[in-house]
């Protein structure tokens, strides 16, 4: 008979942090554990904001000894941490393989809103989006989504004062696509929305795609998020120039899809936030705004204009303040309610559109954007 030798492989421990609650009473009913400890597991790590399972008092000692052989809980880590004189605060973190992305808390009166990424850059190339421009790694797990979320928490000492509501809202907005990182950041969302998890309004949880469109559909069965467009272009034409994955997924096919995304949904008065950078001599004439209030006519949304904010090389310039209030006069004329957003974090490249990590660019984007740069101060063009 063959002698069974112990391995000295260390054990791969399993990281509960980005688990849902589903996931986790599956973990402890494997490990022949009651249901009910993932609900005490979720409140130490998302209300009490603990990892160490030694002090997780109300779970017993052999639990506590056998959760830290197999298992860790596990955010990601803060590289640095940046202030706006705003009250902006960005952070870079660190995430597995090496990847740093950035998360920006925007504090507004009683309102926070965190701009979370799902991805290590970003596997689309809007043209008017530092992000897109270094190319794409990986997608975020849900523990390094989720944890964007407890970073920001942390670092007010929210957990420890009792004040865990430092974060109001969030939006998925930061690095990456998230439609394209499907499953990790439903779970995320999840988790955000889960009275055992943070306890967000499904209002104030937002999810931002550029049209993804079978994946948008697909969300519409598992997700009750608040939907935000990124719009940018009032035609296809333009659309096509500014944001790639318009020629495979129009305009006409997108719309649609987010108006069957508000019709799943329980609550009937749900609208689509529309996302239109604006930028100067390209997308902010008052014909295209024109254009836009035809276009979104039957449509139930309200529309965020973003002027556009400026990074290297980008070829694009920030419209003027008249060209902004002509634009949003002919929206709000045709009905339409109009904000305009308020430029936060720029002196901290926080702002939108200027986010940018560290990527280990699996696309050779990043060198080809950076080839055509240089031509382009070659050439004087």
């Amino acid at each position: 008979m063959t002698e069974l030798i112990a391995s000295s492989e260390p054990v791969e421990k399993v990281n509960l942090f980005g688990m849902s609650r589903t996931q986790l009473e599956a973990f402890f009913l494997e490990m022949g554990e009651k249901r009910f400890r993932a609900q005490q597991l979720m409140k130490w790590m998302h209300h009490q904001g603990e990892c160490d399972f030694s002090a997780m008092s109300n779970l017993g000692k052999a639990l506590r000894e056998r959760l830290s052989a197999i298992a860790e809980v596990r955010p990601p880590v803060v590289e640095s941490q940046h202030d706006s004189s705003d009250g902006t605060r960005k952070w870079l973190v660190h995430v597995d393989g090496g990847g740093l992305v950035e998360t920006v808390l925007i504090p507004d009166g009683n309102r926070a809103t965190l701009c979370v990424s799902s991805q290590v850059g970003c596997s689309l190339d809007c043209s008017f989006c530092s992000t897109g421009k270094q190319g794409f790694q990986r997608d975020l797990s849900a523990a390094e989504i989720i944890g964007q979320v407890w970073l920001a928490i942390k670092s007010y000492d929210a957990f420890q004062s009792g004040n865990g509501r430092v974060v109001t809202n969030v939006v998925m907005m930061g690095m990456g696509e998230p439609l394209l990182n499907f499953d990790n950041v439903v779970t995320a969302m999840n988790l955000m929305m889960d009275d055992l998890g943070y306890g967000i309004s499904k209002r104030r949880v937002t999810l931002s795609t550029s049209g993804v469109v079978p994946a948008l559909d697909k969300l519409a069965e598992v997700s009750e998020a608040s939907l935000a467009v990124s719009l940018h272009a009032p035609n296809d034409e333009l659309r096509n120039q500014l944001v790639p994955v318009n020629r495979r997924y129009p305009i006409a096919q997108l719309l649609a899809s987010a108006q069957r995304y508000i019709d799943a949904q329980k609550d009937k008065k749900r609208v689509v936030t529309i996302e239109y950078t604006l930028m100067a001599g390209i997308n902010d004439q008052p014909e295209q705004a024109r254009e836009l209030a035809l276009l979104l006519a039957d449509f139930p949304c309200k529309i965020n204009l973003i002027p556009f904010n400026p990074f290297p090389n980008s070829g694009y310039e920030r419209p003027s303040g008249n060209a902004v209030s002509r634009f949003w006069q002919v929206l709000v004329d045709a009905g339409f309610v109009v904000t305009v957003r308020t430029t936060r974090g720029d002196d901290i490249d926080a702002a939108c559109g200027q986010l940018v990590g560290e990527v280990v660019d699996r696309t050779r984007r990043s060198a080809r954007h950076r080839q055509n740069a240089e031509a382009a101060l070659e050439t004087g063009t």
